[in-house]
């Protein structure tokens, strides 16, 4: 029998069936992946211009107008509206230099509070000189970009290092997830959840009380954290809370330990204890600080202003949900 096939047809077949393939994929998809091309692809050039040394000013323009681009691209994405109090979105990427600190932030858009904690206009200096923070902030993205972030995430601190969990509900009851995904310079330190209603629509709300720090566990938790997922997305809102939840108590076991490493410290230094026994001791400071936190997390609910740190935090996610 003559084989009929068509060279003509063999190769309209195949550009058909991957046009199938093009049609089929969702918008979405298509404008993410967009979207991440493009990011990565202006963090190659924006990190090279930079890495070269001499052409600040050329990367500083570059860095302006790819993010000016992924800032409309990522609107397009989640057509989120203007929230009430809070000034237009702002894309939470901070820095597209590999080199930067805050570089790796959370892909989507962010809300920043017009005032500050003292009611003063936030981005400006207030009446005293100093420049004024934003009480609180709003991030929103999709389930599916926010599942990249933590794939790209898996091992951002080193294997040997506690990383970020890598299911999104785990991540966001996690204090590494903030402190990676948010740009400000001072890791999160969570010292309890906060008993909030769960909002409807939503598959999952979490909030949590917490404090930011660069060095040591601060000595009160300032911050309430709070997250929740609803129809594809994720919601994400923190801020400062005034006064904020202390534990006197918790503070008075950490400092006794604090004052034990000092004391071996003294001791190893005057010849009382050789290197082998102080090594011993273990890190007597990160005990401290352990024994702190366990404090602080079951004595918390009962002091004062726990509740209405939850209060703020479910005030916090209705502006996030937009339903207040």
């Amino acid at each position: 029998m003559q084989n009929t096939f068509s060279p003509v047809l063999g190769l309209t077949i195949p550009f058909l069936l991957a046009a199938t393939v093009a049609i089929a994929a969702p918008p979405a998809k298509i404008a993410e992946d967009r979207y991440i091309a493009a990011r990565d692809a202006a963090i190659q050039k924006v990190s090279a211009l930079y890495d070269a040394g001499n052409r600040d000013e050329d990367a500083r323009k570059a860095e302006e107008a790819a993010c000016a681009d992924l800032l409309e691209q990522m609107r397009v994405i989640l057509g989120e509206p203007d929230r009430d109090g809070f000034g237009p979105p702002k894309l939470n990427i901070d820095t597209l230099s590999k080199g930067d600190e805050g570089f790796g932030t959370l892909d989507g858009l962010r809300f920043d509070a017009k005032l500050g904690m003292n009611g003063e206009t936030a981005g400006q200096n207030g009446a005293d000189g100093k420049y004024v923070e934003p009480k609180s902030h709003i991030i929103i993205t999709t389930q599916t970009l926010f599942e990249r972030w933590l794939r790209a995430h898996k091992d951002w601190w080193g294997k040997k290092s506690k990383n970020v969990p890598q299911q999104i509900a785990s991540a966001l009851k996690d204090e590494s997830f903030y402190s990676q995904a948010i740009s400000s310079g001072a890791a999160v330190v969570n010292f309890n959840s906060l008993p909030i209603d769960k909002p409807a629509g939503t598959s999952f709300a979490h909030a949590m009380l917490a404090g930011r720090t660069q060095s040591e566990v601060p000595d009160a938790a300032d911050h309430v954290f709070v997250s929740a997922i609803a129809n594809g997305r994720v919601y994400i809102a923190y801020g400062l809370i005034d006064p904020p939840v202390q534990a006197p108590d918790c503070l008075a076991i950490r400092n006794d330990y604090f004052k034990k490493a000092e004391q071996a410290a003294d001791d190893l230094q005057s010849g009382k204890i050789d290197r082998k026994a102080y090594g011993k001791l273990g890190d007597i400071r990160q005990k401290g600080d352990d024994a702190y936190k366990r404090c602080f997390t079951q004595h918390a609910p009962n002091r004062p202003y726990f509740a209405d740190a939850a209060r703020h935090a479910e005030r916090l996610l209705s502006a996030a949900l937009n339903t207040r």
